[in-house]
Parts: structure tokens; C-alpha cells; sequence
């Protein structure tokens, strides 16, 4: 038998599943690497983050959840989480971006399992590395995804689409957009389909910029979508069991696993600046090792909170009435409101713990980027809309108060 290295010698020994994790980790790892070389530049000049994704590619990362069968790996929603937070720590556009991927993937994986063309595109998505953008929102509606002003027009067996979309993060370098609008043009606004349209199946004018405090990476533009496509290519279900059953539990997990993975970057060089306070005076405790302990702890109680509902997802999913009850809302709800504050008050300590080092730009121990990039995680689906829709579910809903949930 040849040479094997000992990290090799190891993974063999391994039980299959952590074979399994040790290996996706490792992807992850080298994406977030090549991330973090670019990250700066990506955040300096707010462009796409070309060479992580072409990474990610490369590492066949964008058929993560495509089941096996159809040419990915069949990923757990646990385990996607756990690559947006490795790929974070290296660069939190790319995280997002990636995150935002995943989650239009869940919906044709969830949704589309039944329809041969939404099959096919899985196949595609996964053997050609696809990236999927999304186009939710709409100008006019106040960043509402559950209302829509456009409407899909059928004639025969095509279907035409037009849409003010406020926001298509990446869509002049995405490969295909799902579009969200309502199923004709005499139906109410919350009557909504979903739809995925190829690239060569539509035309983006942008209407808007994006010249923001963080996730300048995202290129979170408005564009006027315009589109043609066959009627095969609308999901079957209606976008209120989409939304319900995949979309917002797995943006609420994959942004949160992004914000986590953001804090703890963020900390990692708050730590880093505290030991070398350390080996300086090594008679004296750093002024800021009491703060980073608790910001340690802040940091692993958000990644209790987010461990938790994955498990509780993960039950969940294989009952479609706990999946779409309000109680499973309400706890998934309240772990987005949870981990968007709680990786802004983490990148905060951090800052504080490393003072004016933190603060630059051009040192080891910045936080800068990270402080920026977390301070939207309160506005992606705005907390006071999240916080609004759980207040009027536990009118009526009972308070989980155990600790199984």
C-alpha cells in the first residue's frame, strides 16, 4: 500500500457520516480561504465576489442540497448552515450570497420534486453549478414577499412575467432568478406563484444601486425584470406553502448560520488582540479578557439557539402540519430575531475589546467590515415586520414554555 498521509489515515478511520462532514468541511475551508484573500477588495469597491464563487464551483458547492440522485450531495439543511458559517468567517457577501442560493434551492427540492422540468433544472443546477437568484420583492410593496403587484399572463403554453423587482441581489451574474408574482392578472395580491426563469428566458434593466454600509459584495440592485417562459417552468404549489414550508425557515437558519459565522470572525481577531496584550505584559490579565469571556459566551448561546432549531426543523419537516403550525413559526421567527441582534452585539464587544485596532481598517485586529456586514441582519425581512407577525401569532397560539419546544 502507498503512502497515506496521516490526515488521510484519519478520515478513513472515520464512520462514514463524519467522513462525510470532515470532507464538506474541508470544501468549505478552502472557500472561505480563497474568500478572505478578496474580501476586502470585494467590500472596497461593492463588486460581486467572482473568485469565491468560482470556488464554490469548483468545489461543487451550488448542488449542495440537490439530492444525490438528481447529481448533488444531498446535504441536510444542518449542514449547508454549517458551510455558510465556515465561508462567513472568510467573507460575509460571498456567505450571504451562497446562503441566498441554498434557499431558492430548498424551495424547488421541497416544491418541485413532483414536476419533471423543476427536476431537470435540479439535475442542471447541480452537474452545471447553476447559481439561482431570487426576485421577491417588488416596488410598491414595502418589502412585503407575501403581496405581489405583478402578474403572470399565460397565453397558451408560455407565460409572460414583468416585475419592479427592489431588489435582485447578484442577478446580472446569477444563472437563473425565481420570481415570485400573482398567479393572473384578476388575482388578489397575496395569490402568488413562484417561477423559475433561465438566463437566455429574461432581460434585467437596473433601476437602482447599491452603495451601502455592509454586504457591499451582495450587489443588492433594483432592476425591472422582464421575462417569457414555459408554463412547466411555475411551480405547482401556490407561493403561501412555499414561504411557509421551506423559504423562510431556511432563509431564517442559512442567515443566521451567515451572522454567527460573521461574529465569530469577528471575535477570532478580538481574541487574537487580546493574547498578544498577553505575551506584551504577562503579568497583568488584558483589560479586555473579561470581555471577550462574555462575548464568548453570547457567541456560543447563538450557536445553541441556531443548533436547536435546526433539530427542531429537522422533526419537523417529515409532519407538513407541525411544518406550517404557528408555534413552529413562532420559534423560528424568534431564532431570526435572536441571532441578528445577538451577531451585532458580539461584533460590538469585539470592537470594544480591540479598541482603536478594531476600529482601523488596515490592521490585523479590524472588525470594521464585520460590524458592517452584521448591522444588516436586523433589516434582511425587517426585525419590527418579524416581531409584528409573531406578536399577532401568540394571540392565538399557545407559549411554548418547556424545554423540548
Amino acid at each position: 500500500m502507498g503512502y497515506q498521509s496521516p490526515s488521510a489515515l484519519l478520515e478513513a478511520a472515520l464512520p462514514d457520516d463524519e467522513q462525510r462532514r470532515l470532507g464538506l468541511m474541508l470544501r468549505a475551508r478552502r472557500v472561505a480561504d480563497i474568500a478572505a484573500r478578496h474580501a476586502d477588495a470585494v467590500d472596497r469597491a461593492a463588486r460581486f465576489p467572482a473568485e469565491a464563487v468560482a470556488a464554490m464551483r469548483s468545489e461543487g458547492l451550488l448542488g449542495l442540497m440537490i439530492p444525490v440522485e438528481f447529481g448533488g450531495d444531498g446535504a441536510t439543511l444542518g449542514e449547508t448552515a454549517a458551510v455558510c458559517g465556515v465561508v462567513a468567517q472568510g467573507c460575509s457577501s460571498a456567505a450571504m450570497i451562497f446562503a441566498m442560493h441554498q434557499i431558492k434551492a430548498s424551495s424547488l427540492i421541497t416544491h418541485g420534486m413532483d414536476s419533471p422540468w423543476h427536476r431537470s433544472f435540479m439535475r442542471r443546477v447541480a452537474t452545471e453549478q447553476l447559481l439561482i437568484a431570487s426576485a421577491t420583492t417588488e416596488a410598491g410593496i414595502g418589502g412585503d414577499l407575501r403581496n405581489s403587484i405583478c402578474a403572470i399572463a399565460q397565453d397558451g403554453g408560455l407565460f409572460r412575467l414583468g416585475k419592479d423587482a427592489s431588489v435582485i441581489s447578484y442577478g446580472p451574474q446569477a444563472d437563473a432568478i425565481m420570481v415570485t408574482a400573482r398567479r393572473n392578472p384578476d388575482a388578489p395580491s397575496s395569490d402568488q406563484m413562484m417561477a423559475v426563469f433561465a438566463k437566455d428566458q429574461y432581460t434585467l434593466e437596473q433601476t437602482g444601486g447599491w452603495d451601502t454600509l455592509g454586504m457591499r459584495g451582495t450587489c443588492s440592485a433594483g432592476f425591472r425584470f422582464e421575462g417569457a417562459a414555459p408554463v412547466e417552468q411555475i411551480l405547482p404549489k401556490p407561493f403561501a406553502e412555499i414561504a411557509a414550508q421551506s423559504m423562510l425557515v431556511h432563509s431564517h437558519l442559512l442567515w443566521g448560520a451567515v451572522w454567527q459565522g460573521i461574529a465569530g470572525a469577528a471575535l477570532s481577531r478580538a481574541q487574537a488582540f487580546v493574547r498578544a496584550d498577553a505575551r506584551r505584559r504577562p503579568d497583568v490579565t488584558p483589560p479586555g479578557a473579561l470581555h471577550l469571556a462574555e462575548a464568548v459566551g453570547k457567541l456560543q448561546s447563538l450557536q445553541s439557539t441556531l443548533a436547536s432549531a435546526l433539530r427542531r426543523y429537522e422533526r419537523a419537516r417529515r409532519d407538513q402540519d407541525e411544518l406550517s403550525s404557528m408555534g413552529f413559526a413562532v420559534a423560528i421567527n424568534t431564532v431570526k430575531l435572536v441571532a441578528s441582534r445577538t451577531a451585532v452585539e458580539v461584533c460590538q464587544a469585539a470592537m470594544q475589546i480591540a479598541g482603536i485596532q478594531g476600529y482601523r481598517n488596515d490592521g490585523p485586529y479590524s472588525v470594521g467590515r464585520f460590524l458592517r456586514d452584521a448591522m444588516s441582519a436586523p433589516l434582511m425581512i425587517s426585525n419590527d415586520r418579524i416581531a409584528g407577525n409573531t406578536a399577532t401569532m401568540l394571540l392565538v397560539s399557545r407559549l411554548e414554555t418547556d424545554l423540548a419546544g
